[in-house]
């Protein structure tokens, strides 16, 4: 039976083709999620400036253990902030059996006037040593007014040891004297990009430690403490005590590889994102894949009825018809690897291009593995197809041999009660997710409602039949009066073919649904953060620098002749929980005087004026999906895992616009890296001037690389940022979408060249060639109105309940040229997919055609 399997292939190019197709994308667009998922898991950073440290000792994440249906559930999160560890357990550190050195790492932010575009950050002397870091020129600093400096910062700079350079930090400028040149020794030194900072991906610089702790804005904690380990050390031992001393300080040992991941915070996030970015994709891509393989297996085998019932007819048994059809479909799935899995790796190998340049990884993170994620990826679509062909030749090669010729000549029936049963069930539980998608908010909403979505398809696939029959009664009226006789003939053909084109409806309607939810959700997201961004801010103006602002920039603004308000503005995140999923969430740290003339978060209740040390301002959102409340108490940690519990004193609407956090500044003091605003917006009154907006330049000139802006340019700033983070969202559905419009088609052209027969025996009983293209025309448009109103549907469900449960809005943004897009490209595809093969059809003389095989 292998070998006329194999013989099969050779003559059944046509149908085998597309089914190739199918699976040869399916394994590429799988092999790429795979691939991302197991580089990930292999990444941990790169551990350049810790390479000497036999382990860092820091505090990187946080875990929260919550309650749900009485499991404990615990999640991880990596801390916006860089937590730190207390400066005395380096000393702790450094008294344990086999330590030669602990060494405190303070690292700070820093930008370099002479190179601003490079990377870096600053660090004390003494950390040098856990690269270690050698000399190359000069010598280390000694004085406050000196600094070693990183090779690369000083590259195409000119400059050298003895030269002076200006050094950015805590909002202030400083001029240093270059006492050295530094370079990394044994690890290397990887090629500067990405969005790594002082990591593998940036370039460092030197104070002397007095000096650094000094700048520190967080002078009692170190960033991380390395450790050294003596010559003669037993290192199991050591690193037990090691841990020990950790963990009573509630800090993280990392060792090994793990050593990247305590430099490169910003390498744990991107980690996860990668993990969590691939998984759901993939997942989401089995779903389309397993649709789109399976329909299309199935029809190519339906397509074939006639051979394997002549199969049947000579004495074939069913097991050995089945085992021919497993063969073709494995010998098809072993080719479609070979095809797939490069193709995998050469898009795996873009997308993570893209990742760093768009600063979703560091430069650091490398596409790995590959042998692992080919062979499960082939594993798993072999055994779709394979089980998609068993259940297909299922009913072929369960009949008895002298009916198999009949039951080829006539189409089955719409289906068994089982499958109408399930169907229902199916689409019972799609509504039911309706409820639930309302009920949530955030990505448990967003996974409800793609969730919803699949489930809608599933009932379509398997209600096919009798959706397929049911339309052609409603629309055969309509097709006669509009294309005549040749109306008719396509309202019959939709009704005797309704099993025939199930496969055929259901990539119809997955595009359609799944382009026009997942992808306007996108849209809606960013519309509405730009929105309410650009309707709540009172201000006309804002200072900015990409370096940070002093809070007593924000008192010498107010001071100004013609400004009436200014207030500053600190960005950061916090962790909230949730009862379903501990997150976090984009903050911010005003200072609430005079806050009401420059920023409007559309208050529902409470007041802003209450703001304080010891309370918050959240968002409903939020609010509600933390379970908090007006006058009641938020439990949640800052950006550097620090736990507090405020007062909620407010509760606003412009969530998106503003973060779902708004906080005094006091409570942030001391909890975010930097220490310094970020922006302030400023208002002026109708006496404000010429000299006001001067003064205002004059301001922003005393403090490094600072501006006056209009507000509009930050909401423009926004959107910009808005598309390079919605840029991942947009690739992912376009390749769904794309995936099952590629099923959509193949399912089409391999419908249309099964007709020969069919359309020869019309020619010859007096139909003209006009006739049959207007035939097959209203069929089409039968087929795409049925498939259109069905996805648009699914998809108007989706995409409101989703909005309305993450931004609030019962009536979802849809662009016109996006639908008038989905639309006419899915008609168009529909129509091209068929009229090609139809028309090379009528050019066969119908005598010859009659005589072909199907």
């Amino acid at each position: 039976m292998l070998t006329l399997a194999a013989q099969m292939l050779r003559h059944r190019k046509g149908g085998f083709a597309a089914t190739f197709v199918a699976l040869a994308a399916g394994v590429a667009v799988l092999m790429a999620c795979a691939l991302l998922v197991e580089s990930a898991w292999h990444y941990r950073g790169q551990a350049q400036r810790y390479a000497k440290a036999v382990a860092v000792v820091a505090d990187r994440d946080l875990t929260v253990s919550t309650e749900l249906f009485g499991e404990t559930e615990r999640t991880t999160v990596t801390l916006p902030e860089r937590g730190g560890v207390p400066a005395s357990l380096a000393d702790r550190l450094a008294a344990v059996p086999g330590v030669e050195r602990a060494v405190g790492d303070r690292s700070l932010a820093v930008t370099a006037t002479s190179a601003p575009e490079v990377p870096v950050t600053g660090h004390g002397w003494a950390s040098a040593a856990l690269a270690p870091y050698r000399t190359v020129e000069g010598g280390p600093p000694r004085s406050d007014g000196e600094i070693a400096v990183d090779a690369r910062l000083l590259a195409g700079t000119g400059l050298g040891p003895g030269d002076s350079t200006e050094i950015i930090t805590g909002g202030a400028s400083r001029t240093y004297r270059i006492s050295g040149v530094v370079e990394a020794g044994d690890a290397g030194t990887p090629g500067v990009g990405g969005s790594g900072t002082g990591g593998s991906g940036g370039a460092v610089l030197f104070f002397t430690d007095a000096h650094a702790a000094r700048l520190d804005p967080h002078r009692e904690r170190f960033d991380a403490v390395g450790v050294l380990a003596a010559p003669d050390a037993d290192r199991a031992a050591l690193l037990a005590g090691v841990r020990e001393a950790a963990g009573a300080a509630g800090a993280t040992t990392y060792t090994g590889d793990d050593r990247g991941l305590a430099e490169q915070p910003e390498a744990r996030t991107a980690r996860d994102f990668v993990l969590q970015a691939g998984g759901a994709f993939g997942g989401y891509a089995a779903v389309i894949i397993a649709f789109a393989v399976a329909g299309t297996v199935g029809l190519s085998v339906r397509h074939r009825r006639r051979d394997l019932a002549l199969l049947r007819a000579v004495a074939a048994t069913p097991g050995q018809v089945r085992r021919m059809i497993l063969g073709e479909t494995g010998l098809l799935a072993l080719l479609a690897a070979v095809a797939g899995v490069p193709l995998g790796l050469l898009a795996t190998g873009w997308i993570r291009d893209e990742l760093v340049t768009r600063g979703f990884a560091p430069g650091s993170f490398t596409v790995r593995g590959g042998l692992l994620s080919g062979a499960a990826v082939t594993v798993a679509m072999a055994a779709v197809a394979l089980t998609s062909a068993w259940i297909a030749a299922r009913r072929t090669t369960r009949i008895r041999p002298t009916e198999a010729l009949g039951e080829a000549a006539v189409e089955p029936g719409p289906g068994s009660r089982a499958r109408a049963v399930t169907g229902l069930v199916f689409l019972a539980g799609a509504v039911s997710l309706i409820g639930l998608t309302g009920a949530t908010d955030g990505q448990t909403a967003l996974g409800a409602a793609v969730g919803m979505l699949y489930t809608f398809v599933l009932a379509v696939a398997l209600l096919a039949p009798w959706i397929n029959r049911a339309a052609a009664c409603l629309l055969g009226p309509v097709l006669q009066a509009v294309w005549g006789t040749s109306g008719h003939l396509a309202a019959a053909n939709l009704r005797a073919n309704a099993r025939g084109t199930v496969a055929v409806l259901t990539a119809l309607v997955l595009s359609v649904g799944l382009g026009g939810s997942v992808w306007f959700l996108q849209d809606n997201l960013r519309r509405q953060t730009v929105v309410q961004s650009r309707d709540g801010t009172l201000a006309q103006h804002a200072l900015v620098s990409g370096t940070g602002l002093p809070e007593s920039a924000t008192e010498e603004a107010r001071r100004i002749p013609g400004v009436t308000a200014a207030t500053g503005v600190r960005r950061t995140s916090v962790v909230v929980p949730g009862d379903l999923e501990t997150r976090a969430v984009v903050a911010q740290g005003i200072d609430p005087r005079g806050a009401d003339r420059t920023l409007d978060l559309r208050v529902r209740s409470g007041s802003l004026t209450g703001l304080a040390k010891d309370t918050v301002a959240v968002s409903t959102a939020t609010a509600d999906a933390a379970g908090w409340e007006l006058g009641g108490t938020a439990r949640l940690w800052l950006g550097d895992g620090t736990p507090v519990t405020l007062k909620v004193v407010a509760l606003y609407e412009r969530g998106f616009g503003f973060g779902d956090v708004t906080l005094h500044t006091g409570t942030l003091t001391g909890h975010t890296v930097t220490g310094l605003d970020d922006r302030i917006l400023v208002r002026t009154g109708p006496d404000a001037d010429a000299g006001t907006l001067e003064a205002l330049d004059g301001l922003a000139a005393r403090y490094p690389a600072a501006s006056v802006v209009g507000t509009d340019t930050l909401t423009g700033e926004l959107a910009q940022d808005l598309a390079v983070s919605g840029w991942l969202n947009k690739l992912l559905i376009t390749v769904l979408a794309g995936y099952a419009l590629l099923a959509a088609a193949n399912t089409l052209i391999m419908a249309a060249l099964a007709r020969t027969r069919e359309l020869s025996l019309l020619r010859l009983v007096g139909v003209t060639r006009g006739q049959v293209k207007r035939m097959v025309h209203a069929e089409q448009a039968g087929l795409l109105g049925v498939a259109l109103a069905i996805g648009g549907t699914i998809a108007a469900v989706t995409l409101t309940s989703v909005v309305n449960a993450v931004t609030g809005q019962r009536v979802p943004y849809v662009p016109a040229a996006g639908w008038l897009g989905i639309v006419g490209g899915t008609v168009a595809l529909a129509l091209i997919a068929t009229m090609l093969p139809v028309g090379r059809l009528l050019r066969t003389p119908p005598v010859q055609g009659i005589g072909i095989r199907e």
